[in-house]
């Protein structure tokens, strides 16, 4: 009852304005932050599926970094530039193939993804990211027996295991086949030696029952791995590097 005096009172009008106007700006500035830090520096995602049991499963949520200024300077023609990830790494990547979309909806999206935590999306499904264990990099020579892999790295004349080229061990789930099963079927376990190309990347699942991966898309181009896991951060239990 006392502030009734407040709506007919000019400078105050003014002061609530000003005030709602600073409350806007400081959302804008902090969704132009979001923005600028998720596709410079790192994003956030939570894993849909069990794909890479036994060591993530789904609900977990992980901090990748961003690969967005390594590509921006690669394409300044750095001398021998490298790779930023390695073999064994847990990346991410965009089977989406960066496809071009239009700019308000874009906007539209990152407003939407900002508000949900990164849960609700306007392109649901259309942007196919996909997590994924990298085994093989450009040169490598790679073959499959009983779901584990073997690499001779480019330039080496002997090859090691998947789990001996990493710098952080793992497991696998190693699923129960058919005998009858021939190596032309993913599902089977064994794979023919492929040697990659010049920009090929080999992923796959840590549960070799599921087959959404090099298996059956083939070796992918570099350019499609957006991030690579730095840290998982839920559930707390697991607090850590993937």
């Amino acid at each position: 009852m006392f502030d009734k005096w407040r709506k007919y009172s000019y400078a105050s009008q003014k002061n609530q304005r000003h005030h709602l106007l600073w409350i806007f700006l400081f959302f804008l500035v902090l969704f132009f932050l979001y923005n600028l830090l998720t596709s410079f520096v790192f994003s956030l995602w939570v894993l849909e599926n069990d794909t890479m049991q036994p060591g993530l499963s789904s609900g977990d949520r992980l901090i990748f970094s961003s690969f967005a200024i390594p590509s921006l300077l690669a394409g300044i023609e750095i001398l021998n530039p490298s790779l930023p990830f390695r073999r064994g790494n847990i990346v991410l990547v965009d089977m989406d193939g960066g496809e071009k979309k239009k700019m308000p909806l874009v906007i539209a999206d990152g407003l939407i993804r900002f508000f949900t935590a990164q849960r609700i999306s306007l392109f649901g499904n259309e942007e196919r990211f996909y997590v994924k264990r990298l085994v093989g990099l450009p040169g490598d020579e790679i073959v499959m027996t009983n779901f584990i892999l073997r690499v001779r790295p480019a330039g080496d004349s002997y090859s090691l295991t998947e789990f001996e080229l990493s710098d952080k061990p793992y497991d696998v789930n190693i699923p129960q086949v058919p005998a009858l099963w021939n190596e032309v079927i993913p599902f089977s376990g064994n794979m023919s030696r492929i040697v990659l190309g010049e920009d090929e990347c080999f992923v796959i699942s840590d549960d070799r029952s599921n087959t959404n991966d090099s298996r059956t898309w083939g070796p992918i181009s570099a350019d499609l791995i957006r991030g690579r896991a730095l840290f998982r951060y839920w559930p707390l239990t697991k607090l850590g590097r993937p």
